[in-house]
């Protein structure tokens, strides 16, 4: 399918502005740190392996501009841009674990000097960018099996091209299952408040000719018991050493819907999701957003004015309600506290 979302132009990090479509498709060249920090924040580039990516070229960014050729200094300098990146969403490790590479790698090169260190760092990034392509077509192949032909499937949010490289991981499987030959369709939520389903999801499907049907949010409950849901697959922006997997709000009552009506519910994500050190979802950052996001519709209010807003980005849903979890070693199953450590050691 490809979507190309994110590269590195040698000058800039050109990203797809996802806060324009689906009505217009626009690149945006971010040429420094602070630009790029920016689209982070405001979600123009967004979805947890992207985040990764954005966080490595955001390092790119930075060191063009350091003057000198002290490599301690530089090291430093390195350290600080990745703390200042890390800053710009909480929740999707990806960012992290990126962030980390790139640090990491700096400091166990600094004896090299500055040009070297420039070039180490740019590789890494770009082997960054390349390994996601790669994996998320490893997802893709080893989800693809679990779609049966005439299926009907259901998701949220965005977990596509566009969230990731280039394929996507939850919307990946489904990418393959069609490349597979399988006839199937898919009923995707909107996402509120921000709507990634409606805008997003439905976007990218139709434009690969995948049958969408978009709906509310609410009413997930009806079409699984009306429509015959055979799958649910979503993302995920973290996920425990025990399976609980932070997704977009709205991702547990999904879950929760299809533990009701006996519907296998997936979680698809590669490596770079999974953060073993945090034990349970209960340990998982969680992002507040702005009141604006549920008090308008675009720029129109649709609530009383000083009206009190809760607005979680994420949710965590609890290993007991995931059948399992698609990486790109396979499909994790049962225990998963065991399960997960034995295929990420």
């Amino acid at each position: 399918m490809p979507v190309d979302t994110i590269r590195w132009t040698g000058k800039s990090v050109r990203i797809i502005d996802q806060t324009l479509l689906p009505n217009k498709l626009v690149y945006l060249d971010c040429r420094d740190v602070e630009t790029l920090w920016q689209a982070i924040r405001e979600l123009k580039v967004r979805g947890a392996p992207a985040l990764g990516i954005a966080a490595a070229y955001g390092v790119m960014l930075a060191v063009r501009r350091f003057k000198g050729s002290d490599s301690a200094a530089f090291v430093r300098y390195v350290c600080d841009i990745c703390d200042y990146i890390g800053r710009s969403r909480p929740t999707a490790v990806n960012l992290f674990n990126a962030l980390n590479q790139m640090r990491q790698l700096a400091l166990n090169n600094i004896d090299k000097p500055v040009v070297i260190l420039r070039a180490v760092l740019e590789s890494e990034a770009n082997a960054i960018y390349e390994e996601d392509r790669a994996v998320c077509r490893a997802m893709g192949r080893h989800g693809a099996g679990l779609i049966k032909n005439g299926a009907t499937v259901m998701t949220v949010c965005n977990a596509g091209g566009l969230a990731t490289a280039d394929y996507g991981t939850a919307l990946g499987v489904m990418y393959a299952a069609k490349e597979a030959g399988k006839k199937f369709k898919v009923y995707a939520l909107e996402t509120r408040p921000l709507l990634q389903g409606a805008r997003l999801t439905a976007w990218e499907l139709m434009k690969n000719r995948i049958d969408v049907t978009l709906i509310c949010d609410n009413m997930a409950a009806t079409v699984m018991r009306d429509k015959g849901v055979d799958i649910i697959f979503t993302g995920a922006d973290r996920i425990a050493a025990n399976g609980d997997a932070a997704n977009k709000i709205g991702t547990y009552m999904l879950a929760v819907l299809a533990k009701h009506h006996g519907i296998p519910f997936y979680v698809v994500a590669p490596r770079t999701t999974f953060d073993l050190k945090i034990a349970t979802g209960r340990d998982i950052p969680i992002e507040e957003r702005a009141a604006e996001e549920v008090t308008h519709f675009g720029l129109r209010p649709t609530a009383p004015k000083g009206v009190k807003v809760f607005n979680p980005a994420f949710d965590v849903t609890p290993n007991k309600l995931i059948s399992g979890i698609v990486t790109e070693y396979g499909v994790i199953g049962k225990p998963f506290t065991v399960n997960i450590l034995k295929n990420m050691s």
